[in-house]
């Protein structure tokens, strides 16, 4: 399996496959429950929860409207703390910078701390190109490499493997890697963890260039923060000279006072604890303590677009906590892969087709990838709707998904594939908007109701090939209201 998500199929063609793996939904369905039920536990501890998921809203969204100003605060304040900061408006940029700032350190290997920024721009491949390997370090992201895998799931990407998968793995590719697995490894996961603690300590102690992403970006004192569980970030972040982080412009908050915030969320949503074991910050360099020499590369790859759509733009409050992958009954069952990009579940089927486009069949089937049970908004740490931005969305790829210039105005170019839909909706419209023709219509499709098929033919069959046309009932509602005497006079 190749590690990258290029080449994808759409979600319905994906998911088809996946929901037709009984290991992958055991695996999925275990780990979903068991962790959205100790979440539940998590945040009714919290009284004041509400008002914290309210307050990370308002902190989000006060910084996306202001996010010009913080980010030119951000810069200033990383630098006079010793860093440098460089601007990536794409992934290639963004990879080609981080590329050579290593290549001007002579190391050929680096180790990274999990970054979903990284996985986005493709870094490891592209550094890969250039002779330099890249060792991821988090257990879970250990084992999707070493796998030859893709991630699945934003807290915990090898969510679709069991400990025999795991064990298998490390057997049969740990040693190509760096240390092999030692001999007898058996599937309990302390020793599967012992195994990838000798593995890597190895690495952490040789490496002198280490590459993260970072939770948080503080404006006001230029720090960096990054929450994890397992002590290798701290590892990372802290032994090798020089410290290379990636990170999107979203992640910008004003002060160390709205941190406070997020530290409550964060863990609780994801987790499903107080606090993260390790949460490590650093500003710039010190002479004394950490490395020596700190790169912030601060990556846009479609978020100023994202940015410039009133409903869309909400999916930037997103603190990557998975609280909303963890409830949905899509995700349950048709696991990470499906969606075709490293940002899985409902974030990421209103995340990816702002940030790549509504061009390509995975974006533009990614809105329809939700049941819209709103159960993901209910659990979300800042209160994204994401229902909401789902059908937002949807509007956006029958009308055409890419934004092109006519004169003085900015419309949307009409998209190929989805005239039957929009044929549909303006048929829709024109009855609804004349009263007169809507309830002629209603009484002739009541007398005929019993020549109903119970399945549509032609396009119509693929959604009545899973469910049953409504019963069509006797009499319109209109005409039930004046004969009960419920209303006076006709229905308006």
């Amino acid at each position: 399996m190749n590690g990258t998500f290029v080449g994808m199929p759409a979600f319905p063609k994906a998911a088809h496959e996946a929901v037709n793996n009984p290991t992958l939904r055991g695996n999925l369905r275990h780990a979903t429950h068991t962790i959205r039920a100790k979440r539940a536990t998590a945040v009714t501890e919290l009284p004041d929860w509400a008002q914290l998921r309210e307050a990370g809203k308002q902190i989000k969204d006060h910084t996306l409207r202001h996010l010009d100003r913080y980010l030119l605060q951000l810069e200033a304040s990383v630098t006079a703390a010793g860093g440098t900061v460089h601007w990536a408006t794409d992934a290639e940029e963004a990879n080609r910078i981080v590329t050579d700032l290593v290549k001007a350190t002579g190391e050929t290997e680096v180790v990274k701390v999990k970054s979903m920024a990284t996985q986005e721009t493709g870094l490891n491949e592209a550094l890969e190109a250039e002779g330099i390997r890249a060792y991821e370090t988090d257990l879970a992201e250990l084992i999707v490499q070493l796998g030859n895998d893709r991630p699945s799931h934003i807290l915990v990407p090898a969510i679709h493997r069991n400990r025999t998968e795991i064990r298998d793995i490390f057997h049969r590719e740990m040693h190509a890697w760096g240390r092999p697995a030692p001999d007898g490894l058996t599937d309990t996961p302390a020793e599967l963890a012992e195994a990838a603690r000798l593995h890597l300590r190895e690495k952490f102690l040789r490496a002198k260039v280490g590459i993260s992403g970072a939770n948080f970006m503080v404006a006001d004192t230029g720090t960096l923060v990054v929450v994890e569980s397992e002590g290798n970030g701290r590892m990372c972040l802290t032994l090798p000279d020089t410290l290379i982080s990636v990170v999107g412009i979203e992640k910008t908050i004003p002060t160390w006072h709205d941190l406070e915030v997020f530290l409550q969320t964060l863990p609780r949503s994801s987790t499903a604890e107080r606090m993260n074991p390790y949460t490590s910050t650093w500003t710039g360099t010190t002479d004394t303590d950490g490395p020596h020499t700190f790169h912030l590369v601060l990556l846009d790859n479609g978020r100023t677009d994202t940015l410039a759509d009133q409903v869309g733009r909400q999916a930037l409050r997103c603190i990557r906590c998975s609280a909303c992958l963890n409830v949905c009954p899509v995700y349950e069952r048709a696991g990470g892969h499906a969606y075709g990009s490293v940002y899985p579940g409902p974030i990421g089927a209103i995340l990816s087709p702002q940030l790549r486009g509504t061009t390509s069949d995975i974006d533009t089937s990614l809105p329809y990838a939700s049941s819209l049970c709103g159960a993901c908004y209910d659990v979300c740490p800042v209160a994204i709707d994401i229902p909401e931005v789902l059908v937002h969305l949807r509007e956006r790829v029958v009308e055409g998904g890419e934004a092109v210039r006519d004169g003085n105005k900015v419309v949307l170019k009409p998209a190929k594939g989805h005239a039957a839909e929009r044929a549909a909706m303006r048929a829709a419209r024109w009855a609804f908007s004349r009263p007169a023709a809507l309830r002629t219509g209603q009484r002739l499709v009541s007398r005929s109701r019993r020549l109903h098929p119970r399945t549509l033919p032609g396009p119509g069959k693929a959604w009545s090939g899973t469910r049953d046309l409504p019963a069509v009932p006797a009499e319109p509602f209109r005409d039930w209201w004046q004969r009960t005497g419920g209303g006076k006079g006709d229905v308006k």
